[in-house]
């Protein structure tokens, strides 16, 4: 038993493969055509050929977290530094899953309107996808102001405001 994961090209996915391994490799066979050839790994361990999966989906498998960042500035360049402080950990990898989700905020409410939610963000220190995703969903979109909103109003002075500095009780100033 190999007790270990080996890819195969995405053309065969679902169907019927035969795999046989000696020490040092593991030929894989769609009936009789030889399909891949790994080297032997150990068990609990995965190799994985970026080449066997569909265009775009190699970047997870290979964990390239630089083309993620990319990704992620396409996107505005709030989100991309965003990702960037996401992924500024010892261990990136084990932290792409928040970047996949943060793109598909930006799939799902718009580049503009996370790229503004990732800059107040930041802008405060505050670097988590969950809260992020609670702000957009709460803020109310963007109304559109009707033609008699569109008027200047002029407001009253505040009460607390002097004309004059303050002097101090005995006639001198601070």
């Amino acid at each position: 038993m190999l007790r270990s994961l080996y890819s195969v090209p995405t053309r065969y996915v679902g169907s019927t493969v035969r795999v046989r391994a000696d020490r040092a490799s593991v030929r894989i066979y769609a009936g009789t055509e030889l399909v891949k050839v790994h080297a032997r790994v150990a068990p609990g361990k995965r190799s994985t050929d970026p080449s066997d999966y569909p265009m775009g989906k190699d970047v997870a498998a290979v964990r390239d977290v630089a083309s993620l960042i990319a990704s992620a500035k396409k996107c505005g360049v709030h989100v991309g530094v965003y990702a960037e402080r996401l992924l500024a950990v010892p261990l990136p990898w084990t932290r792409m899953r928040l970047v996949y989700a943060l793109l598909r905020l930006c799939k799902k409410f718009g580049n503009g309107r996370v790229e503004a939610i990732c800059q107040s963000a930041l802008a405060f220190d505050v670097v988590d996808v969950q809260r992020v995703a609670r702000m957009l969903e709460t803020a109310k979109p963007p109304a559109s102001p009707s033609t008699d909103q569109r008027t200047v109003i002029a407001l009253p002075a505040p009460v607390t405001a002097r004309s004059k500095p303050p002097t101090h009780p005995r006639g001198r100033r601070r």
